[in-house]
């Protein structure tokens, strides 16, 4: 439920209305805007009884809002809203389209701080490498875990750049904060709910990628557990979802891009690499995402692909990451100053 007070009405207003609705066993949430206030209403198991609520004069209107998630709907947060990664690195809203690139896995120091000064060199803020990784097969490299984290952590330390990498498990979350900067949810986790609960104690950014198989409800549904929990530091990504097509990995959904920013106010970024599978298809596919209304991409890249523990047929090597960065950046330029 929403509540739209009128223009006039004053904090002693807002905070009659707070009271009330806390009286009703519900949580508030105000909403400031640049004419009048909203009050959202989160806690509710179905309708609720408005008949308090109606009769108090600086009340303009009440909105029963009937989506399963509120907290990341535009009815309740109309603006976009711009989630700080690093002292100087933004992602939403007008914010550059961020790019973030690194292998799949974590394997040793020498690749990771090659990958690392390379990405420093070519001006990328962020870089991706996974400690922990959940494979369909359990013959396939796991990833180094905890070894990996303190690889990361010292490579942050080191080149400056910001480090992600995914959190599998409720466990592990402490751990994995302490290490790097922006924690991933993977698709496969996006309905790990104890893990969603866990990350939204935390309040370092958070990047929650698509289900293989999710519909947007349900992934704008996991998002509303972690800022349920408070920490509103969110960042969708779409990668690919699973179909009757063999020919790509997965099939790369880009028109859910527009359509989840029309929904919520969490920023959308896109992972070509998981989307596609094939190196041909990255760069492509991600100068298409700039034009979808993306607002970042995830991109692989090793030192090696052919040698790569994991994923390497859909890792870019770093001269064609350098080619993909430059024109990522002129027609992001370009939508900017004429598609905007």
């Amino acid at each position: 439920m929403l509540i739209v007070m009128h223009h006039w009405a004053t904090s002693k207003d807002v905070a009659q209305v707070k009271k009330t609705i806390s009286s009703m066993g519900l949580k508030p949430v105000a909403i400031p805007g640049a004419a009048r206030t909203a009050i959202g209403v989160i806690g509710n198991q179905g309708r609720v009884n408005d008949a308090p609520l109606r009769d108090i004069k600086a009340v303009m209107e009440i909105i029963h809002v009937t989506k399963p998630y509120k907290l990341v709907s535009r009815d309740f947060h109309p603006a976009d809203t711009v989630v700080q990664l690093g002292k100087k690195v933004k992602v939403g809203g007008t914010s550059p389209f961020l790019v973030i690139a690194g292998p799949c896995a974590v394997e040793s120091r020498k690749q990771l701080m090659k990958t690392a000064r390379f990405l420093k060199k070519t001006g990328v803020p962020v870089l991706r490498g996974g400690a922990y990784k959940p494979r369909t097969s359990p013959h396939s490299f796991q990833g180094m875990r905890e070894a990996g984290l303190v690889l990361l952590d010292e490579v942050r330390k080191e080149t400056g750049l910001l480090v992600v990498t995914e959190v599998v498990s409720p466990e592990h979350v402490g751990i994995v904060a302490e290490h790097v900067d922006i924690l991933q949810v993977g698709a496969r986790n996006m309905q790990n709910f104890d893990l969603l609960t866990e990350v939204g104690r935390i309040k370092k950014p958070v990047i929650l990628k698509r289900g293989l198989s999710a519909t947007v409800e349900e992934w704008l549904g996991s998002a509303e557990y972690i800022l349920l929990g408070g920490n509103p530091n969110v960042v969708l990504c779409e990668r690919g979802i699973r179909t009757f097509e063999t020919a790509t990995r997965n099939t790369a959904d880009l028109a859910i891009i527009p359509l989840v920013r029309g929904m919520s106010h969490l920023p959308v970024i896109f992972d070509p690499s998981h989307a596609t599978g094939k190196r041909p298809l990255v760069a492509p596919m991600a100068l298409a995402s700039i034009v979808a209304g993306a607002q970042g991409a995830m991109i692989e890249i090793h030192p090696e692909p052919e040698r790569a523990l994991s994923d390497g047929p859909q890792s870019l090597h770093f001269k064609e990451f350098e080619k993909l960065r430059a024109k990522i950046r002129s027609l992001d330029g370009f939508v900017r100053k004429h598609l905007a």
